[in-house]
């Protein structure tokens, strides 16, 4: 075992911090066989991704075992999506630095590729949020989670963007996962509560920084390694473990870095994303076709249009890249469904959102300093109500693959209401926890008070979906 090895064993101490280190070290000395599994996963993604689009449509009896589009269909949306949210809260960022193909195939494009720099207008701090609203409206117009052709649109193309771009920009980097990815804010976010983190020791990288020679690490993400203070940014690959005897996979308090977070560190694009996007977008994208409320108004809304006019908003003519058009499966989007479920899925993001902000403005002004900063390290507190809505929104589809199975989840909105009333409780035991820091138990009650008045909203908001069915 090398110098590096040895250090980071040490380091710290603790029979499981031993073994999460040795893990580290682990990955980092088998980057072939990483890198072999993630070209095999690599050739899976590929095939279940774009063959599936080229064949008909499965038949109303077809099953996972003899349609390969639902088997597609589970494996994407009924397991691996939930899957991937869930392993943030557990594993932090591995599924990007060792199991996402998108972040492979960019990396290896970028090795090969022009080398050109980052341009400024790349590296725009709210591109995550919006990344991840226009992906989550245009998914919802072609009917992503219910078509392969649609999948391939939308998983494809953003495989082949993130592929473009690793060509362009970069020198063996992930610039499309640092900065473009739709999803990499809501991964970042959500790993905040991870348990698990590579930790850097700042005093043993002084130390042995001219002591024990290493050869430069690709930190393929872009991170200021020595700076690293949480999982947020890092892809937990692993190749920084050990360097110069300062860095380790380590346990770590989950609930730590959110409920000590300094305002001054606190982002507003992070909390737009929580409050508008995690929460506000997918309430919005995962409830419109299930409420009686949207049919109502899409019937007034032809109803006008019939009478009044325009009537190519009444046309089913748009293309299906466009929107969902699969006439042989009686599925099919005139211009005005389009146009309302736009309006349905913003302007849910937009009540859900402005009672949020109201209501942790109003708690933010019972602490010192800046209200506006203080909002937004309280909209973190929110990450597990987030996370989980995101959980219960997808259980959806696994809902609906499952009754096609011939099984009745007669259990699952039992479920789902747990899930929202554990998060929620999580959600606001981190908010006291950082209120706990800052102030005293009168302010902390009235603050308490108004971020619980906020997830009440929420909550309340679920009840629709959680329920249908009942």
């Amino acid at each position: 075992m090398d110098a590096q090895s040895t250090v980071a064993l040490s380091w710290p101490r603790g029979a499981v911090a031993a073994m999460l280190a040795a893990l580290g070290e682990w990955v980092r000395r088998h980057a072939r066989l990483i890198g072999a599994m993630q070209w095999s996963i690599v050739a899976a993604y590929a095939f279940f991704v774009a063959v599936p689009a080229f064949l008909p449509l499965p038949a109303d009896d077809a099953h996972w075992y003899n349609s390969l589009a639902l088997a597609a269909q589970w494996m994407f949306w009924g397991v691996w999506w939930p899957s991937v949210i869930l392993s943030m809260f557990v594993l932090g960022r591995t599924w990007c630095g060792l199991f996402c193909p998108e972040g492979t195939l960019t990396e290896a494009a970028s090795r090969h590729g022009l080398g050109r720099a980052v341009p400024r207008w790349l590296k725009w701090a709210g591109w995550p949020f919006v990344a991840f609203a226009l992906t989550t409206i245009f998914g919802q117009l072609v009917s992503v989670y219910q078509y392969p052709a649609a999948t391939l649109l939308v998983l494809g193309g953003s495989t082949l963007a993130a592929t473009g771009v690793g060509f362009v920009y970069g020198r063996g980097k992930r610039v499309w996962c640092r900065h473009l990815c739709p999803v990499n804010g809501v991964f970042a976010v959500l790993s905040r509560l991870s348990p698990l983190h590579y930790r850097v020791d700042t005093g043993a990288w002084a130390a042995n920084v001219a002591r024990i020679p290493v050869h430069p690490v690709n930190c393929a993400p872009l991170v200021r390694i020595r700076r690293m203070t949480g999982p947020s940014e890092c892809h937990m690959c692993g190749r920084c473990s050990g360097l110069h005897g300062a860095i380790a996979l380590a346990p770590r308090p989950p609930n730590r870095e959110v409920a000590t977070l300094d305002p001054g560190n606190a982002s507003g694009w992070d909390a737009a994303l929580i409050v508008f996007g995690m929460i506000g977008l997918a309430l919005g994208a995962f409830e419109w076709s299930a409420l009686p409320a949207f049919v109502s108004l899409r019937s007034a809304a032809a109803t006008l249009v019939i009478d009044h006019g325009p009537a190519w908003l009444l046309a089913d003519n748009a293309p299906w890249w466009l929107l969902t058009n699969y006439p042989e499966a009686h599925d099919v989007f005139t211009w005005l469904d389009g146009a309302l479920i736009i309006g349905w899925i913003v302007c849910t993001a937009l009540s859900i959102g402005g009672w949020l902000c109201l209501w942790l403005a109003v708690a933010a002004r019972t602490l010192p300093g800046s209200w506006r900063a203080n909002a937004f390290t309280l909209s973190y507190a929110l990450i597990p109500l987030a996370g989980a809505g995101l959980l219960v929104g997808l259980s959806g589809l696994s809902a609906t693959l499952a009754h096609g199975e011939g099984f009745r989840l007669t259990w699952l909105p039992l479920a789902r209401a747990v899930l929202l009333g554990l998060s929620a409780c999580w959600s606001l035991w981190l908010a006291y926890r950082q209120l706990a820091e800052r102030v005293g138990v009168v302010r902390r009650t009235l603050s308490l008070v108004a971020v619980t008045v906020a997830v009440g909203g929420v909550l309340a908001a679920w009840t629709p979906f959680v329920f249908r069915g009942l």
